[in-house]
């Protein structure tokens, strides 16, 4: 995915020529200043210039403050033009007199102490010159304005404050919101094991009476959350700078992006069971600190999939595997376009450079999308001009289109997705499968090629099987990674919704001709505490919990409905998070 997540501070200009706006403060303003005769605060109306004590008192009507309250104030200060503590200082002690004496809401001369009152200061001028006097970027002034803009973006005025002494009045808004998140996660993390909340997703909801509040797991080894096991302790600013730059993860065995090392923070979730979570990297900010928070502070690997097959395909992953010695799955499928689909070669226009596809995606272009290109490439004599050009482009990029004839671009089919993804040929074909329903459950699939390498480290240490527990299975891209490692598939408990998925990934175990036991579930929110201790106690264990919760709420192609892991269906996460921690509590 290419979305980025959501940088708050792309949505503001600080070139602006408008910097004397910020505050909104009225064009009628240097009048008012003038108009305050008998104390000596005036400036010349022929010169245009403040005293200082002028600027304070727009400095201070900026805030919210009225008129009257700054002079009186500046009046009480003998040396007040040169100590604005202390005039903050009395103007408060004067509001909070006006209040009591006017308690009302709509009630005058009071300071602004929400985004409303300061959104409604912004509306009330257009003037360009309503802020006199020189532009000097002062401390306070930057201070002021940045602490405005917090304001307007529904951050409380003191955590604000805060996170401006903290990082300082020259920070730039994306750390000082990131500083905020932090803060408000730390404070959610301690109220979530201190109380836990019973919403629908929560685990004491199934778990009932053996959830541990505030514990993790592992009696005589449970360890309670505290300042080193909070989110705010996670290396953030690591895990943003690898979202950002290669995506390679902890190493694809490219001698540009050597391996790094890792290390768990906690010894409980060294080892058995190995547990491996799967979303879109594109996630809104803050998603996966959250994610990382739950799943025991572990930092995520971020991988682009163009290192492993022909398209992009952008994921996070949280996992407890160990990362040395990974391997690739052989044969190594082609990484360009041209050699995945040799075909296309023929009708390839030099002025298309793309040389991989991007993310694969559950929909494909319509044919009024194709029908127009070839339109607009006829109606050129020979090489299409730029506009044309740029026109073309971006729908092939937008839809993934190929050169399959002169002046025609086609969708993938169904059985190239298969191949990109490292499926095995007709794995999505028949047995009653629209061709809709191939495309949606082949946008959703895991990238075989990067997920076993993730796992090609377990090879070997499961000579008679291994017991899977799949979460949100799919079509089966963690049996089929695992089954192309060459692990024998023990026990595979497979959790999925959707009829179809289960079809074919029922279709597969047979063709492949699987010696273990396949159980289907088809609600995840259906798996009990009973049900998993009866499993392990059959089974003897989970070895692998692997899964990937929907990512609807989280796409950046969700335009309506993307409110991260509180909408309807990525809030399923915290379904994997259940369940993870319930089994690593039974397997004591």
């Amino acid at each position: 995915m290419d979305d980025s997540d959501g940088d708050y501070s792309n949505e503001y200009n600080w070139n602006t020529d408008d910097e004397d706006e910020v505050f909104g403060i009225p064009s009628s303003v240097p009048n008012i200043i003038q108009q305050s005769c008998g104390h000596n605060l005036l400036v010349s109306s022929s010169t245009c210039t403040c005293t200082k004590q002028g600027k304070l008192i727009l400095h201070f009507v900026g805030m919210g403050f009225s008129k009257e309250q700054v002079i009186n104030a500046i009046e009480e200060n003998v040396a007040g033009e040169e100590n604005e503590e202390d005039i903050l200082e009395t103007l408060l002690t004067l509001t909070t007199l006006t209040s009591l004496e006017d308690p009302s809401p709509g009630a005058p001369n009071r300071p602004c102490s929400s985004a409303k009152k300061i959104d409604n200061q912004l509306d009330s001028s257009d003037d360009e010159d309503s802020y006199p006097g020189s532009r000097e970027n002062t401390l306070n002034f930057e201070r002021d304005k940045i602490l405005t803009v917090l304001v307007n973006m529904e951050y409380p005025i003191e955590e604000a404050l805060i996170a401006i002494e903290k990082c300082g009045p020259e920070a730039e808004i994306c750390d000082l919101t990131d500083f905020i998140c932090a803060a408000q996660l730390e404070k959610e993390i301690d109220s979530h094991l201190q109380n836990l909340p019973k919403k629908k997703h929560d685990a004491s909801v199934y778990m009932h009476k053996k959830r541990r509040d505030g514990y993790y797991f592992r009696r005589g080894k449970r360890l309670k959350l505290d300042d080193e096991r909070k989110a705010s302790a996670i290396d953030m600013e690591t895990m943003q700078k690898r979202s950002s730059e290669s995506m390679t993860g902890f190493g694809t065995r490219n001698q540009l992006y050597p391996n790094v090392a890792r290390r768990l923070r906690h010894k409980v979730t060294a080892g058995k069971p190995y547990f491996y979570y799967e979303n879109v990297a594109g996630a809104p900010k803050g998603v996966w600190r959250k994610i990382s928070s739950f799943l025991f502070e572990i930092e995520p690997e971020f991988v682009d999939s163009k290192y492993f097959c022909a398209a992009a395909r952008k994921r996070g992953y949280i996992h407890n595997l160990p990362i040395e010695n990974r391997s690739r799955l052989l044969p190594i499928p082609p990484l360009t376009i041209q050699e995945a689909l040799p075909t296309t070669k023929r009708w390839w226009p030099s002025w298309d450079t793309r040389i991989q596809l991007n993310c694969l995606i559950s929909s494909i272009a319509p044919a009024t999308v194709t029908e127009k290109i070839r339109k607009a490439l006829e109606e050129c004599d020979a090489k299409p001009p730029p506009t044309v050009r740029e026109y073309v482009l971006k729908e092939c990029r937008s839809w993934n289109l190929v050169w399959v004839g002169k002046n025609k671009v086609a969708p993938l089919e169904p059985d190239e997705y298969e191949m990109l993804l490292g499926l095995p040929k007709d794995h999505t074909r028949g047995g009653g499968i629209s061709r809709t329903m191939r495309y949606k459950a082949l946008g959703n699939a895991f990238q075989v090629d990067t997920v076993a390498y993730h796992l090609s480290v377990l090879k070997g240490h499961f000579p008679k099987g291994i017991n899977v527990l799949s979460l949100f299975s799919g079509i089966g891209g963690a049996e089929v990674a695992l089954h192309g490692l060459g692990i024998m598939l023990r026990n595979v408990v497979s959790v999925e919704v959707a009829q179809e998925n289960r079809n074919i990934l029922r279709s597969w175990w047979e063709q492949t001709n699987q010696q273990g036991n396949l159980i289907e579930v088809k609600d995840v929110q259906h798996v009990t505490w009973d049900q998993l201790e009866q499993w392990i106690t059959s089974f003897g264990g989970f070895d692998l919990i692997i899964g990937g919760s929907p990512c609807n709420n989280i796409s950046g192609s969700n335009r309506v409905s993307r409110n991260g892991l509180e909408g309807k269906h990525s809030s399923l996460f915290y379904e994997y998070y259940r369940i993870v921690e319930a089994i690593m509590h039974i397997q004591l």
